[in-house]
């Protein structure tokens, strides 16, 4: 099952400015902003600039310079967080994707949590 990408989520309108965020970091590829919801003390998303849908979407299709910018804005985040192994006691990177991912916008981010003991991974379930 394919999805489109909806120009009118929640994160492509946070990129056109019609929605407010609370931006932590941001360059000429990315922006990280922290959740709205957060599920530790460190909860930042970090969003691609363009229309990507999930990770496989965009480690397909964007240019080495966008996963390049969008994967060193994840670095300095965890760093300005607080969280990365050189200042912290790490963190977790999650995305999800598709309805078996429990992917709530279909534009792909990446959570960086962090700030406390994250626990196991996930429980798995018969």
């Amino acid at each position: 099952m394919a999805f489109d990408y909806d120009d009118n989520n929640i994160f492509a309108r946070i990129l056109r400015g019609e929605i407010p965020n609370d931006t932590v970091a941001e360059n000429l590829h990315a922006l990280a902003f922290r959740d709205i919801a957060p599920k530790a003390p460190s909860h930042v998303l970090v969003i691609p600039k363009g229309r990507y849908v999930s990770f496989d979407d965009f480690a397909a299709n964007a240019s080495a310079e966008e996963i390049a910018g969008f994967m060193r804005l994840c670095a300095e985040v965890a760093r300005k967080e607080g969280v990365s192994l050189e200042g912290g006691n790490g963190f977790r990177a999650i995305t999800n994707a598709g309805p078996d991912g429990v992917q709530e916008v279909p534009h792909f981010h990446l959570h960086i949590m962090g700030g406390r003991m994250m626990g196991p991974m996930l429980s798995l379930r018969d």
